[in-house]
């Protein structure tokens, strides 16, 4: 078994470190540059930030915020949010990044996914996929969460891994914010089709139900307000986690 990674997420807009309810009512959580180096000094194995309002602002990522967190970090950093062609990652990957996370320009054409893992290996790929519950099933939104589908999210899931994506960050809008736990069914359906490593995000509040996500299937844990709002801290989250015989790297 791998080695269980905690991630925290910077969703990032106009060089701020912002946090809403299942992708609405954003506020201020601070400096990404700031949060990145608490994060790494608390023990955090990688970061990923997300330019939450680059795709539906039809702009490119905030290459600025990239080369200021990759000055003061030197643990994997992974960059989504505007990255809509191979050009674009080109660019994510020179300011910094060790990954690129793509949303909504994949689902528009699926080959992009192919293109970036054929170009920079799959390892460097992650599929972002945000989901909604719709009656016993999920399925996929895009556009930072204004625009739902019909397409199914363990389809979708499926799919991207076939063409190519290394990683799955899978996030449920249902829970995001809203600290109430994982969307456990969610994780424990995509875990069971696909086998790259899959990252739970959406509505963490305590390392128990970090726990919980990983022995729903998910292989790394992601959260925001947990820990920008000091609720915990990345080492007493490890350190539970590793009391409940989850490996982690301390």
């Amino acid at each position: 078994m791998l080695t269980c990674r905690v991630i925290p997420c910077l969703d990032t807009t106009d060089g701020r470190v912002v946090k809403g309810v299942r992708f609405q009512q954003l506020r201020d959580a601070g400096s990404p540059v700031e949060l990145a180096t608490r994060y790494e000094a608390d023990g955090a194995d990688e970061l990923v930030m997300l330019d939450v309002t680059a795709t539906t602002s039809s702009r490119d990522h905030a290459l600025d915020t990239v080369r200021a967190i990759r000055r003061v970090l030197s643990i994997p950093l992974t960059i989504g949010g505007g990255i809509r062609n191979v050009a674009d990652a080109v660019a994510v990957l020179e300011a910094g990044a060790d990954k690129v996370a793509v949303n909504t320009a994949a689902y528009r054409d699926p080959t992009l996914i192919s293109a970036l893992a054929d170009r920079f290996g799959a390892q460097c790929v992650t599929l972002s996929i945000d989901a909604a519950a719709a009656g016993d099933d999920w399925r996929v939104v895009v556009r930072a969460g204004t625009e739902p589908t019909v397409r199914s999210v363990v389809e979708w899931a499926r799919l991207g891994e076939s063409l190519g994506a290394g990683e799955i960050l899978l996030t449920s809008i249902d829970r995001d914010g809203t600290r109430s736990g994982y969307q456990l069914p969610l994780l424990q359906q995509v875990a069971n089709v696909v086998g790259v490593p899959l990252v739970a995000s959406g509505g963490a509040r305590t390392a128990q139900d970090m726990i919980a996500a990983i022995a729903a299937g998910a292989d790394a844990v992601l959260a925001a307000s947990m820990f920008h709002d000091g609720d915990t801290t990345i080492t007493e989250t490890k350190a539970l986690l590793r009391a409940a015989g989850v490996e982690v790297r301390l």
